[in-house]
């Protein structure tokens, strides 16, 4: 998580934690009321983290998908450059056993 995220997720928490004590503190209800209402405010707070949740889950999948294609590009091209300098490779080592051939018959002959 990015920090803006953390700041938001912490402010959050802090907040649902200080209105709780604060609603305990000046409950005008029974008892029994105070923590239904408390029970709803956890409620409807793991529901915002959730949903929170689900759209950073959304931005994080929607960033890193263009990048997953880069780097999939990224290294088709090293492959590609590889083949083709392995065919170079190939290619020259051909030409010097070949010129060895020639050398060697030629060293025979003498």
């Amino acid at each position: 998580m990015n920090n803006t995220n953390n700041n938001t997720f912490l402010g959050l928490l802090a907040g649902t934690a200080i209105g709780a004590v604060i609603g305990v503190l000046y409950a005008p209800d029974k008892g029994s009321v105070t923590r239904q209402k408390i029970a709803d405010k956890a409620q409807d707070t793991k529901d915002a983290l959730i949903e929170s949740s689900r759209e950073l889950k959304e931005k994080a999948v929607a960033t890193m998908a263009p990048k997953r294609a880069s780097l999939n590009e990224e290294i088709e091209s090293l492959v590609t450059d590889a083949s083709y300098k392995a065919e170079d490779v190939i290619s020259s080592l051909e030409k010097t056993l070949a010129d060895l051939k020639k050398k060697n018959k030629n060293l025979q002959k003498s």
